[in-house]
């Protein structure tokens, strides 16, 4: 079963309708998308509560909207997101992705319009991984723009995400650069005190926790555990500092 077929298994809420539904149309071929789309449309079933298939559809289209933002696509990032697609997805379904994703590159898409979409539908914890896994294929080419930078940005902005926390997410590519970097991602300040260090690391935990995005699939998840994991590397690291145990 390919990823399409996937899709429509695992269900599509709110992306079958707006500019992200727009969109569906140029990956499906006509005979799937007169039949299969349209009966999904005209499906009592259907609602436009999130859904598994919206994450992965949503994933799609705002990873071609950072990838067309300084204006050109370049071949080590097609490499880049090729390598991130077959982690997150089988290596069949990662290639019909990255077909789909090739004929989004060829659409102007309205990353604002398509970021209000999907604001409007999905929790937040759910958006969190959204902006998590762009800045994730962003800075992986070790060739982050500002232009990336910003579209993000302005994708989180959209989504309400807080400024608290998109300082935490990008906080986690500065392991090298930043030697503060483990209190940014915690959300406090180098001068807290060991109780409140210890405090934010359980707000951290409880926030990213993998269960609160399971209802948007395995990717969805697979990507809070990454960010997870990165939360207690930090809180390892302050505790290694201070001689915390």
């Amino acid at each position: 079963m390919g990823l399409i077929s996937k899709l429509f298994a695992a269900g599509l809420g709110f992306v079958v309708a707006g500019p992200i539904g727009a969109l569906i149309g140029l990956f499906l071929s006509s005979s799937f998308t007169n039949n299969k789309l349209s009966n999904y449309n005209n499906s009592e079933k259907r609602t436009n509560n999130t859904a598994e298939g919206d994450f992965k559809v949503s994933l799609l289209v705002l990873i071609a909207c950072v990838m067309k933002a300084d204006g050109k696509v370049k071949r080590n990032e097609l490499d880049v997101v090729k390598r991130f697609l077959v982690r997150n997805f089988s290596e069949d379904e990662s290639l019909e992705a990255l077909q789909i994703l090739k004929r989004l590159l060829q659409e102007n898409i309205n990353e604002i319009e398509v970021a209000m979409q999907i604001s409007n539908y999905m929790n937040y914890s759910t958006k969190l991984e959204l902006i998590h896994l762009l800045l994730d294929i962003a800075y992986a080419d070790n060739e982050l723009s500002n232009v990336e930078l910003t579209l993000i940005k302005r994708i989180a902005d959209v989504f309400a995400i807080t400024q608290a926390d998109f300082i935490s997410l990008n906080s986690m590519y500065h392991k090298s650069k930043d030697d503060k970097w483990m209190y940014k991602v915690l959300q406090i300040d180098p001068s807290a005190s060991d109780e409140e260090v210890k405090k934010a690391y359980r707000r951290m935990a409880m926030k990213y926790h993998p269960d609160k995005v399971a209802a948007s699939g395995e990717e969805a998840k697979k990507s809070a555990t990454e960010k997870f994991r990165k939360i207690n590397e930090a809180y390892e690291e302050i505790k290694k500092s201070r001689g915390l145990k």
